[in-house]
């Protein structure tokens, strides 16, 4: 059986990257397993309460966002859900960012057995997680990639490893289309969109998740109690159909011929 592995760092960060792979790979017969590094204590609490401010309850975040989290993957089809258990770090510049317990300050070798333990334990042929930004910088991200990497190459496990990537010409496009529809996106300048994403030429990696673009959007639903920072959910459905219905990576390790279409080109 092959196997899929993606980790990531918070409860919803499997949806937008990866969510596609994940059902497609579950409706193809392929066993998948998510990694989830922390419990994102430092997201909105019930009633939209945000870090930080009176009645933010680390706790009562840490068990909605788990419980959002299963209905997720039970949207996606994903079969094993695998939580290492950390505190979420916050992000970038957070005073969280300090604190003992968050992910971030976590010693690297121990992290990094917890996820030795579990590539032992499923053996993956393919593990996808982010670049060595985190993909934006978020320190809990780049600590994801951090361990993954790590525990890829003490293992050997994984035939193909990938990094998640959001090519820049799919956001020059996705800014146009917005502009040009009149859709407002409060705190983003669409004449001056930011420095952000992975440039084409690096991209090895696109697959086609086009029919799988709906069970992405529920998928996104389900992370309710962090609506309000999902961008994607308040976009037009033809919006969000042409952001999710495809998905690219850059591959790490692996063999065969690029560009593919395919995680498990060459393994199946």
């Amino acid at each position: 059986m092959l196997t899929l592995m993606a980790v990531h760092a918070h409860p919803d960060d499997e949806v937008i990257s990866t969510g596609g792979v994940l059902a497609r790979s579950a409706a193809e017969g392929i066993r998948t397993v998510l990694v989830t590094c922390t419990n994102g204590e430092q997201g909105d609490g019930p009633g939209g309460v945000k870090p930080g401010e009176d009645g933010h309850d680390g706790a009562a975040v840490r068990a909605l966002r788990l419980e959002e989290l299963r209905s997720s993957a039970a949207i996606l089809g994903i079969e094993h859900v695998e939580l290492l258990g950390y505190h979420d770090s916050g992000m970038e510049g957070w005073d969280a960012n300090h604190a003992a317990e968050a992910f971030w300050n976590v010693p690297i070798a121990e992290s990094t057995a917890k996820l030795i333990a579990l590539m032992e334990q499923y053996r993956p042929d393919v593990v996808v997680t982010y670049d060595d930004n985190g993909a934006y910088g978020h320190p809990d991200h780049i600590q994801a990639h951090r361990i993954t990497v790590a525990a890829v190459e003490a293992t050997g496990i994984p035939q193909k490893f990938y990094y998640t990537a959001i090519p820049k010409s799919g956001l020059r496009e996705m800014f146009a289309f917005l502009k040009e529809s009149g859709i407002e996106a409060p705190g983003m300048d669409f004449d001056n969109p930011p420095d952000f994403g992975t440039p084409d030429e690096l991209i090895t990696t696109i697959v086609e998740v086009a029919p799988y673009a709906e069970q992405k959007v529920k998928a996104l639903e389900a992370h309710a109690s962090q609506g309000e920072n999902i961008f994607f959910l308040r976009m037009p459905e033809d919006v969000q159909q042409m952001v999710f219905g495809r998905e690219s990576f850059i591959r790490i390790k692996g063999e065969g011929s690029l560009p593919e279409d395919d995680l498990f080109a060459g393994l199946r």
